[in-house]
């Protein structure tokens, strides 16, 4: 069956998207397009980006998406996968509750395998099928929606890969940089709020900030 055939189900009916906002980083025009107008029908906001560079600009503070599409063969080097993980590292970093859906038509394992271990939240080989895709921001979509709850508990979800012979030091700095990126990310850049929401003395955050090199994106 043809993705212009594909049947009106429930993973793909207009209003599965629920006006997430949804960011396409694909360098073909032609796909970066379909891609645009099928999940805009969803229900979607989309955006789109064609390099590293314009999804670096589309991903920060207020502005940044809930989801994001990212194809990893990005120029200048579209048949490698080392423009695609930059996106998806700085995406994270600068958006951490965001969830990055891969697609790759190269190596998949190495590809699924550095995706993975770099936080991305699911993996899809192209050509991949927009059912195939809508199920994916779906399942994302719940994850986003069910992080929010706990947040309004005061609890956060934090995504660290170690590797195991760097030993608990290291792996416990990885998490504390993660959960301070978070809270200074949600409360706008505002020092004074991410305090607050970490239980912290405003000098206390500085000296994180200093420590991990974490800035205001200018």
């Amino acid at each position: 069956m043809s993705l212009m055939s594909a049947p009106v189900t429930e993973a793909n009916s207009p209003e599965s998207g629920a006006g997430r906002a949804l960011l396409i980083v694909e360098d073909d025009p032609a796909l970066r397009s379909y891609l645009a107008s099928s999940l805009g029908d969803r229900g979607y906001e989309v955006s789109t980006a064609n390099d590293r560079a314009e999804a670096a600009s589309m991903v920060t503070g207020a502005s940044a998406p809930d989801l994001v599409l990212l194809d990893l063969g990005l120029p200048p080097a579209p048949s490698a996968m080392s423009e695609g993980l930059a996106v998806l590292e700085e995406c994270l970093a600068r958006a951490p509750a965001t969830k990055v859906i891969v697609l790759t038509g190269q190596d998949e394992s190495a590809a699924a395998h550095e995706a993975v271990r770099r936080g991305a939240f699911d993996f899809l080989v192209k050509p991949a099928r927009i059912p195939d895709i809508l199920a994916a921001l779906k399942r994302a979509s719940l994850f986003l929606r069910e992080e929010a709850r706990m947040a309004e508990a005061g609890e956060a979800r934090v995504q660290v890969t170690a590797r195991l012979q760097e030993g608990p030091k290291e792996v416990a700095a990885a998490a504390e940089e993660q959960l301070l990126r978070r809270a200074f990310v949600e409360s706008g850049y505002n020092v004074a709020e991410a305090a607050r929401r970490l239980g912290l003395a405003r000098e206390h955050v500085y000296y994180y900030l200093n420590k991990y090199g974490i800035r205001r994106p200018g």
